[in-house]
């Protein structure tokens, strides 16, 4: 099968090794670390390369995402004649542990706890990702979701105060990328900001089931034509789908 394959550049090398084990034909194309500053302009362009996907002389059998929710923008995601898969993942930090049950067991406390891999070391000036697992939602979304008391645990459990001393830097590690030392730079840096650092070791499980094209529905949601993707933003769907009305689906082509 043929694949195209639109990912965060954070992933580069994990999913350029991954490429070479995988027995499908897969076209990769990466996203600017900086477009997750804002998730309005990172779901535009997403949504831009899956049309562009679906467009093309190129008969994909699928189009996958290696994004998670992050922030909601793959929310509102719709494709055309060829599926679209996407792991059920918060953010990068649920495909650098392999699973959204890992995710929850190291964040699900501090949802914000900032995070580090080998992709955010040497790409970009920041090496920290603060997790946006639930980012993008206004106080207002939460209260009508969740009811006053919830809305207001979240909202300060994800807004905290800027960094300060003593806040911890987390860095993710995964075998095939830990020769090239960034955990140890990433701790020297953590050290020199006064954070408190902790190294979680990390998989590249979901990055390869995506790639090798096992999708069960349990880990990755996939998405036909005439549905459009919605946050669930819970600790295990984490996205979902509305099927969109034929004509509606027609004027978004």
């Amino acid at each position: 099968m043929r694949f195209k394959l639109i990912a965060c550049e954070v992933l580069t090398r994990e999913i350029c090794a991954l490429i070479a084990t995988t027995p499908h034909l897969i076209d990769p194309e990466f996203t600017e670390k900086d477009a997750h500053e804002d998730s309005n302009h990172l779901r535009a362009l997403l949504q831009a390369k899956i049309d562009q996907a679906n467009q093309k002389e190129t008969k994909y059998d699928a189009i996958l995402l290696a994004f998670g929710l992050c922030g909601n923008a793959t929310v509102g995601l719709h494709t055309h004649g060829i599926k679209l898969v996407i792991p059920r993942a918060h953010d990068c930090g649920t495909l650098f542990l392999g699973s959204k049950e890992k995710f929850k067991e190291h964040f699900a406390t501090n949802p914000s706890l900032a995070y580090s891999s080998t992709g955010y070391c040497e790409r970009g000036a920041s090496y920290l990702r603060s997790n946006d697992a639930y980012h993008g939602k206004s106080y207002e979304d939460y209260l009508e979701l969740y009811g006053e008391e919830n809305a207001k645990y979240l909202w300060e459990t994800l807004h905290p105060p800027y960094i300060q001393a003593g806040e911890k830097a987390v860095f993710i590690e995964i075998e095939e990328t830990k020769h090239l030392g960034y955990a140890e730079k990433c701790h020297r840096k953590a050290q020199d900001e006064h954070r408190e650092f902790q190294k979680l070791t990390g998989s590249t499980r979901l990055l390869k089931m995506l790639l090798h094209g096992e999708w069960n529905p349990e880990d990755f949601l996939i998405v036909g034509p005439h549905q459009e993707t919605i946050g669930l933003y819970d600790w295990d769907e984490i996205l979902g789908v509305n099927r969109v009305p034929r004509a509606e689906s027609e004027r978004k082509k």
